[in-house]
């Protein structure tokens, strides 16, 4: 006899963002997919189905795992640096990256993946019990567990908890602000700045995720950084750095934070090479010329990549290596102590750093 699963159940749980259609299916409204789906079919995301004539979300209260990481990991380097961050996240995705850096949880349409249950209140209560800053939504995209996030988010200001989405950004309108009122920081990955790169290696579109920079910019209090994972000949040029660079200056300002990370060949893109450290030198070299005033290098040792300079008088107040703070010098109101320009993001009282650890969590024995 084949031994059951001591897996959680799969839920499922009334999902919002949707509409019925004249022909019998439904229209999920959450993405930009717009899946229509017939009775027990699944959405591109694989965790939203229709169920006797509705939508559901069928990951609710279930996680691929939890663990206690920097902020810095998200990354967020200008939202309470130095602090610990309870992370986690469920399975599936909405889109389809074939640089996929987490494809087994991604790309996961097995629920045996979902090894832990927690609801919302209990892991506000386990945040704040491990001494947590803030409660992240990552690993695969927030965006198609948007319920399960929101009310988790919910249960954490209740708490005194942050939230975080990690995200790629592609969401419709119809669902932006609810989801975004949620959201205390995000970091949101800007894959490439062409639409064929969208097509060809993420199935999706690039215009959607400009709308949500805006409108996170724009319209909300959400702190947010920006992510690009810089690829060996698909979206490195000097051309398109230039243009993404100066789009974010015009239409999103200086003073947003912006990561150029290192590619290493996973999934469906194993025969690229790592990017060499160079180009993320270069690009980061062609944001600070477009008049970018914080910009990083990652998943490589580079302290002066990871350094946050004043951008009045070029001190050095945050200095990292990778998730390692070995220096900080701002005061709680987030203003460099040498010429009192103020630096933008969230700060408050900082200790001791919570360093470069990755803690697992087992919820149920906190």
């Amino acid at each position: 006899m084949t031994p059951q699963s001591t897996n959680p159940p799969e839920t499922d749980y009334p999902a919002r963002w949707w509409h019925a259609l004249e022909d019998g299916r439904i229209q999920c409204d959450l993405c930009p997919r717009d899946c229509k789906l017939h009775e027990g079919q699944r959405g591109a995301c694989f965790v939203r189905k229709m169920q006797n004539g509705k939508m559901v979300l069928t990951t609710y209260g279930r996680s691929s795992g939890f663990c206690v990481d920097p902020i810095e990991k998200k990354p967020l380097n200008h939202f309470y640096p130095g602090s610990s961050v309870l992370s986690f996240g469920t399975a599936g995705c909405n889109l389809a990256c074939k640089f996929c850096q987490n494809w087994d949880i991604s790309k996961s349409k097995n629920m045996d993946r979902l090894m832990e249950s927690a609801s919302p209140e209990k892991i506000a209560q386990v945040a704040r019990k491990l001494g947590c800053k803030s409660v992240a939504f990552t690993y695969n995209d927030p965006v198609i567990f948007a319920e399960y996030a929101l009310d988790t988010a919910t249960a954490c200001r209740q708490q005194g908890i942050q939230t975080v989405a990690v995200t790629a950004g592609f969401i419709q309108q119809a669902a932006m602000a609810e989801f975004y009122a949620g959201m205390d920081a995000a970091n949101v990955d800007l894959k490439a700045f062409t639409n064929d790169f969208y097509v060809k290696y993420c199935a999706g579109q690039l215009q959607p995720v400009l709308d949500t920079l805006i409108y996170l910019k724009r319209e909300t209090n959400t702190w947010f950084e920006i992510t690009t994972l810089l690829i060996p000949t698909l979206n490195d040029s000097d051309a398109e750095i230039h243009a993404m660079v100066d789009w974010i200056a015009r239409e999103l300002g200086p003073d947003v934070p912006l990561h150029f990370t290192a590619f290493h060949p996973d999934w469906k893109l194993d025969n690229l090479p790592t990017t060499p450290p160079a180009t993320l030198h270069r690009a980061r070299n062609i944001a600070f010329a477009a008049g970018l005033h914080y910009v990083y290098t990652g998943n490589v040792h580079d302290p002066q990549g990871g350094t946050t300079f004043c951008p009045a008088c070029k001190a050095a107040l945050i200095v990292r290596d990778w998730y390692v703070i070995s220096s900080y010098e701002m005061d709680e109101t987030g203003h460099c102590p040498h010429c009192g320009q103020p630096i933008a993001g969230r700060f408050g009282h900082y200790e001791k750093p919570f360093g470069a650890r990755r803690i697992p969590i087992a919820m149920n024995t906190v």
